[in-house]
Formats: structure tokens, sequence, C-alpha cells
């Protein structure tokens, strides 16, 4: 299966802190998958890399073929942040119509086209005309959302996109994740949420900047001896300290 997304022994250090630490992996095309980890193990530090708005200290990452940031990868790149990056005195349309003539949708029909049906699915039709600043927290995450969806693009990266969304609006975001796949879509994905990253085809476990393993989650659970991935995360995580301990790692 091609691999969309490549990094190869990822190191990034702020004022010497390892926030990756030789980390390597490889996304295949059209599936979901899922980074898995506590706050502070890598995963936005690993995103912001792909996406190309960070560079790495030492190591190397290829996203759709190129170096992250590249021209190229703009129009086929979704990115949602961990925290909504939205024009606040906008209104979601008029938010959505900015990002969609960036990422390159040049007809006016095929952007309200878009528009209309990214509205929908983030279950904000007739909220078109509210200005963001007006909008509370969860429905600030679903304009987000919208907004990395509205150009159709090839390759998504969405940093924990279902934080403040309620159970059935999260499942229906889940369902059109997998929608996207069929349609050849590869989305990556931060969580630290188990039912969530049980949704993912291949899952990375990050911790302190390390993978400790890589798989589905059959494949995981196999690995480890253990019947639910939050215990099989924890033993990891057990034996990655035991190894810190005894020098071997």
């Amino acid at each position: 299966m091609e691999s969309v997304a490549m990094a190869k022994e990822l190191v990034k250090e702020f004022k010497g802190v390892r926030a990756l630490d030789g980390l390597s992996l490889e996304v295949p095309s059209g599936i979901t998958y899922g980074l898995l980890g506590p706050n502070g193990a890598g995963k936005t530090t690993l995103i912001r890399i792909l996406v190309g708005i960070a560079s790495p200290t030492a190591g190397e990452a290829i996203v759709l073929g190129r170096r992250p940031g590249s021209s190229g990868n703009a129009r086929e790149i979704g990115y949602m942040t961990q925290l909504p990056a939205l024009y606040q005195d906008l209104s979601v349309a008029e938010n959505l119509e900015f990002f969609a003539k960036v990422f390159g949708l040049e007809k006016k029909g095929e952007r309200k086209q878009r528009i209309d049906e990214v509205l929908e699915l983030v279950e904000m039709t007739g909220k078109q005309d509210s200005l963001v600043s007006s909008l509370s927290g969860g429905m600030k995450q679903r304009v987000s959302l919208a907004c990395s969806l509205v150009h159709a693009p090839k390759l998504i990266f969405l940093d924990e996109p279902t934080v403040g969304v309620d159970p059935s609006l999260r499942r229906a975001f889940w369902d059109h994740f997998k929608r996207l796949n069929s349609e050849g879509v590869t989305i990556i994905v931060s969580s630290h949420v188990m039912d969530e990253a049980e949704r993912c085809d291949r899952l990375g476990l990050l911790r302190r900047g390390r993978l400790l393993i890589e798989g589905s989650l059959s494949e995981i659970l196999s690995a480890t001896s253990e019947t639910k991935l939050e215990e099989a995360f924890l033993a990891l995580e057990r034996d990655g300290l035991d190894n810190e301990k005894a020098g071997l790692a």
C-alpha cells in the first residue's frame, strides 16, 4: 500500500527538551491513522512537522511525495488545529469562503456547493450567518472541522477534533471519516480518547516523543497480550519506564 506520510528518525527539541526523540513511522493511503498518547507525548509536534509549519531538529519527513510545506501540498492537505484557528469577526460562511479560496476553489458555484456540504456535515446549516465570536466552544470546533474539509483534500490532519463535541455528532464525524477513507482520503488524527482510537485502522502509541508500538488494534492487543487498548497502552508505558530505569531506553 502506498505511503502518503513518512517520518524517519525525527527529533524536535525545544530549549533542550526533546518533544520528538527519534520517531519513525509510515502512514498508508486511504486509512485513518490514529496518534494516541497523553498530553506531551509529541502528537501535536509531529503533526505540525508533517503539515510543514514546524521544522525538525533532525531527521526527515516526506508527505505526499514531497517535503512538508512544499507548495504542491497546500491544495491537497487539510489541517484542523487543536484550538480553533478561525476569524472571530467573520461569520461562519465567510470563514468557509475564505478558506475555500485560499485552498484553490476558484469557481463560485463549486465553493457554494462545498460550503453547503460541510455545513450539513457539522450540523451548522442555518448558522452560516452567525459571527464566530458568538459561538460556543463546541460549535467553533465544528466550524474548524468544516474549514479543514471544504477544499476536499487528499490528506487530512485532525488534532483532537472532537473536543467539546457532543457524542452523537462525534459519532457522525467518525462515520464521515470512514466515508472519506472509502473515497481514498487519508486521515491522521491525534487523540487521547480510547474509544475514538479504536475506530482507527492503524495506531501509533506515543510516549515522550517516542513510538511505543504501531499497528492495527488487533495487532497491538496481540503483541501486549491484553484485551483492551487502554490496558495495552499502560503495559507499554510500564515497560518503557522499566527500560529507562534499567538504562535500556
